[in-house]
């Protein structure tokens, strides 16, 4: 005969790790109360554009002939940029955040962003974005740093094996990687419906604070099931229904990032507590074909642009403009001229990206020169580490210096 144990044992209510994690138990069966203070306190959703994205079609300075001489055929006409000052303007694949940027004020563009010595190596120079360090040996990221001192809940929002980033260790609960709202599922072993029925039914009660224990005053298993696991599992339950009832404000296109996007609208919206995402969009590197105004990257920037759109006017529409910022970053640039296969090689000095109701709208430094090249690079003006200390300081509300080391001065990128 199967007894209640032997129901807990085969269930995953005692294995959730990997997919729901612990901080669920303790915070999010708080959630509906958004009335209480911090319940609504800021989110930050980074943006990987994993690759290396050629920051010098994102955004063109249109008015330099050294762009044009530069790039021979990958260069965007004057007349097809989404001009954002007199002298720049975005990719024309970037048409709704051109949108976001003119009409609604709430893009905020840094230009010219790197570090020192910059690494032609896409694995050691993303290693050094997320860990904000240049040392040898790193094993914590900025992100994972910045939850010890403020632990509160995060995502990393995945596709398929995709694996945590460096960025997110050290963080005193790890950080799940979810591909979508089925991973809170409860999951049993239940040969039949019936079986499957009864093992749930027993967690319910297990899971219950009211149900009655046939002996109570017993210390045994399932009592410390019952303390440990009875809001994990009411959690769950809440962030796996979540989807059912979530209509977006607007449409989101159907790609992959757009997809992780929508996934983080709703988890932000259902007020379950959580405050950082991370998410990634591979394929920047573009060596060969990369295209102009049409073409490999192109479509990248269209998923970019297109997918963080939606995501922004969908929480603006839900009341959450202000407490939201996207913010883009990919390892390093390219390198200023074309390359004999109509592509770009490694570089650096590209742009990022942020996003959101409260963030200081406008162009951040200045555009790096087209003549002032290092080994045909383009020079940083702005080390990415003072983004991270802005974001650490004025957003997230975490001391930056312990993270990102000293003599990093926040760059002003919130209003």
């Amino acid at each position: 005969m199967t007894t209640r144990r032997d129901f807990l044992r085969g269930s995953s209510l005692l294995g959730f790790g990997a997919t729901v994690p612990g901080f669920l138990g303790r915070t999010a069966l708080a959630a509906p109360n958004a009335d209480k203070p911090g319940a609504k306190d800021t989110v930050l959703v980074v943006v990987q554009l994993t690759g290396g994205n050629d920051g010098l079609n994102t955004v063109v300075p249109f008015t330099s002939p050294d762009y044009y001489k530069l790039r021979p055929t990958i260069a965007i006409a004057k007349d097809q940029v989404k001009k954002l000052t007199d002298d720049i303007g975005f990719h024309p694949a970037m048409g709704e955040l051109a949108k976001l940027y003119t009409d609604e004020g709430a893009v905020c563009v840094v230009q010219g962003v790197g570090y020192p010595n910059p690494n032609q190596s896409h694995f050691r120079s993303m290693d050094i974005w997320h860990a904000a360090s240049t040392a040898e040996t790193l094993t914590e990221g900025w992100l994972g740093k910045a939850l010890k001192k403020r632990p509160v809940p995060g995502f990393h929002l995945a596709g398929g094996n995709e694996v945590a980033p460096l960025a997110l260790a050290g963080a005193p609960v790890r950080v799940p990687s979810v591909t979508s709202l089925d991973d809170f599922k409860l999951k049993t072993i239940g040969a039949t419906g019936a079986d499957t029925a009864a093992q749930k039914g027993v967690i319910t009660a297990v899971a219950d604070p009211k149900a009655p224990d046939p002996k109570a005053g017993t210390p045994n298993l399932l009592d410390f099931v019952a303390r440990t696991q009875m809001n994990t599992y009411a959690s769950s339950e809440k962030l796996a229904s979540i989807g059912k009832n979530y209509t977006p404000k607007v449409p989101y296109p159907n790609s992959a990032l757009a997809n992780k996007l929508k996934l983080a609208a709703q988890l932000i919206d259902a007020g379950i507590g959580a405050r950082l995402f991370y998410v990634s969009i591979d394929g920047f590197d573009t060596h060969a074909g990369q295209g102009g105004a049409t073409g490999a990257h192109a479509n990248l920037l269209t998923q970019v642009s297109e997918s963080i759109s939606a995501f922004y006017r969908d929480l603006a529409g839900r009341g959450h403009k202000d407490r939201v910022c996207v913010m883009t970053f990919s390892e390093f640039g390219r390198r200023s001229y074309e390359n004999g296969s109509k592509g770009t090689d490694h570089g650096a000095g590209a742009p990022m990206l942020l996003v959101g109701g409260t963030v200081k709208a406008g162009v951040n430094g200045t555009h790096p020169s087209l003549t002032g090249l290092k080994e045909g690079n383009l020079v940083h003006g702005t080390d990415f580490r003072q983004v991270y200390a802005a974001v650490l300081e004025k957003w997230l509300g975490v001391d930056s210096k312990p993270i990102v080391g000293d003599g990093f001065k926040p760059v002003e990128v919130f209003a």
